[in-house]
């Protein structure tokens, strides 16, 4: 998810909080816990700075996101109160861990993935139901605040009840994509799923031999090709790969790429992000270069 709604995440769970006989240096903890647990596994984009062999893909979605660090987070949170704010309270604890549990589920859902599993695993898990910016989440949470601020002292539980939405919405959405999904897996060899700002609407990409098809589809509608893409499967990558190590990680961490191979190129793209021409996640090498 974004980093919006990472943090909306937060608030919504420091809502959750009765906090009518807490201290001002308790709300502290709780907001900090909550808001700065929901974030913390984003850190890993700061490895950029050492990482010169492209072994993230955009710096982001590894092992910070890991749900085997999720203890580790929430104990972060936990010592950071008792140490700097004097707040010793085990449920800040448990709250920290939910918040990463929250962050590193919710991002599986979107089309990114994330490397939930690692280091056990490098594999990435991505459901591709759920929109990186998902404005559902956002109007539940913002009819939640609204309510709030009419009547404070029931705003925990209108924010336990937006959660229950969430949930509901999430399962929705999900349920949606998978029936598409196990339509499409019939007819094709592979198949990914992007969901669309619109809800209930994806785009479906598909692999079959050489062939990519990315479909608009949802269950209330015939489904429309959007683009057909040729993969050119038999090229040598091995050369794109040492030059380029952004594009062996983009081709390990995507369910598949269209491989581009002409006069001019030699690269991999993540159709999943194709728009107007073009994918957000491409990497490539210009063939001029290799002559030179």
């Amino acid at each position: 998810m974004d980093s919006i709604t990472h943090t909306l995440f937060g608030l919504a769970l420091y809502g959750t909080v009765d906090k009518a006989d807490m201290s001002r240096k308790t709300k502290a903890a709780y907001l900090i816990t909550t808001v700065g647990a929901s974030q913390i596994p984003d850190i890993d984009v700061i490895s950029k700075l050492w990482d010169n062999e492209g072994l993230y893909q955009m710096w982001h979605r590894g092992i910070t996101h890991s749900i085997f660090l999720t203890p580790i987070w929430a104990l972060l949170f936990y010592f950071f109160c008792l140490y700097f704010l004097k707040v010793k309270d085990k449920r800040l604890f448990y709250l920290g861990l939910l918040a990463v549990f929250i962050h590193n589920t919710s991002d599986l859902f979107n089309a990114w993935g994330t490397g939930y599993l690692e280091p056990f695993s490098p594999i990435r898990i991505t459901f591709g139901t759920i929109s990186i910016v998902d404005f559902v989440f956002w109007l539940i949470f913002a009819v939640a605040f609204l309510l709030s601020r009419r009547n404070k002292v029931r705003t925990p539980f209108y924010f336990r009840m937006a959660w229950c939405f969430i949930i509901l919405h999430l399962v929705i959405q999900t349920s949606q994509g998978y029936i598409l999904h196990r339509e499409y897996k019939v007819d094709y060899d592979q198949v990914a799923l992007s969901a669309n700002f619109i809800p209930w609407t994806f785009s479906v990409i598909t692999k079959k031999d050489n062939t990519v098809t990315i479909y608009d589809d949802n269950l209330f509608k015939e489904k429309e090709a959007l683009y057909v893409l040729n993969s050119k499967e038999d090229a040598e990558l091995e050369t794109l790969f040492k030059q380029r190590p952004e594009a062996k990680t983009l081709f390990e961490w995507s369910p598949f790429v269209v491989i581009v191979d002409d006069d001019k190129q030699l690269g991999v793209y993540d159709p999943r992000f194709y728009r107007n021409g073009q994918s957000f996640l491409f990497e490539y090498i210009e063939k001029n270069s290799l002559v030179e």
